[in-house]
């Protein structure tokens, strides 16, 4: 069944699992960099380039949204993605976590920036992911396993996706997320002038950026 059709689809070895594990490991080390600089107070909690751990969704577990390693991810995978969904897109932003844990992920649906997205579980221990491809709320779902590098497609904004609480000890996902192209409202960049810059700076205009 079609992308169109099915609303979800899983993309086996998106990243060949030794970029998945070399991704996994830098954001873990990442994630120890900045425990270490917080607590001998070399940064402030409310620095966020280094991740934050006040994510709202999940609180107390280590997440960064606009990683640049992630953000390369979301660049070097839109191909994929529009070949695997059949439609133009264009990258929104990305949105790294590690899980730990107890951690539940509640029922929910994405925001405008993410009309299809894209969950790709990079190394730690496996956690299922539940969608509802009727687009209804409170439904049973379907359970979704990934392997290191696997990928799942979906789209964001129509179906309900959740967790159940994680049993194991770790695990590190990207969130890569896309809007249609020819949407009048494809929100480019999630309102940053382009791909790599941090969440604070959403909104700024007449930015003086570099081309590379």
């Amino acid at each position: 069944m079609s992308f169109k059709k099915k609303k979800f689809l899983v993309v086996k070895k998106a990243l060949p699992k030794v970029v998945a594990h070399f991704v996994s490991d830098y954001f873990c080390i990442k994630r120890q960099t900045h425990m270490t600089m917080l607590k001998n107070n070399y940064i402030s909690i409310f620095q966020t380039d280094y991740g934050v751990w006040n994510d709202k969704q999940i609180p107390n577990t280590y997440s960064h949204y606009a990683d640049i390693a992630m953000e390369t991810l979301l660049l070097g995978l839109l191909p994929k993605m529009e070949e695997n969904t059949g439609l133009k897109l264009i990258p929104t932003y990305s949105y790294a976590r590690i899980y730990k844990k107890g951690d539940t992920l509640h029922r929910h649906k994405d925001r405008k920036s993410c009309e299809i997205s894209a969950t790709v579980h990079l190394g730690g221990d496996k956690w299922p992911i539940f969608l509802e491809p009727s687009g209804k709320n409170n439904q049973k779902g379907v359970k979704v396993n990934l392997n290191s590098g696997d990928m799942l497609i979906y789209k964001g904004c129509e179906l309900e996706h959740w967790r159940e609480p994680f049993q194991n000890e770790l695990c590190v996902q990207v969130f890569l997320h896309y809007n249609r192209r020819n949407d009048k409202n494809n929100n480019k960049f999630d309102d940053r002038e382009h791909i790599g810059l941090p969440e604070w700076f959403k909104g700024r205009k007449n930015v003086n950026t570099t081309k590379i």
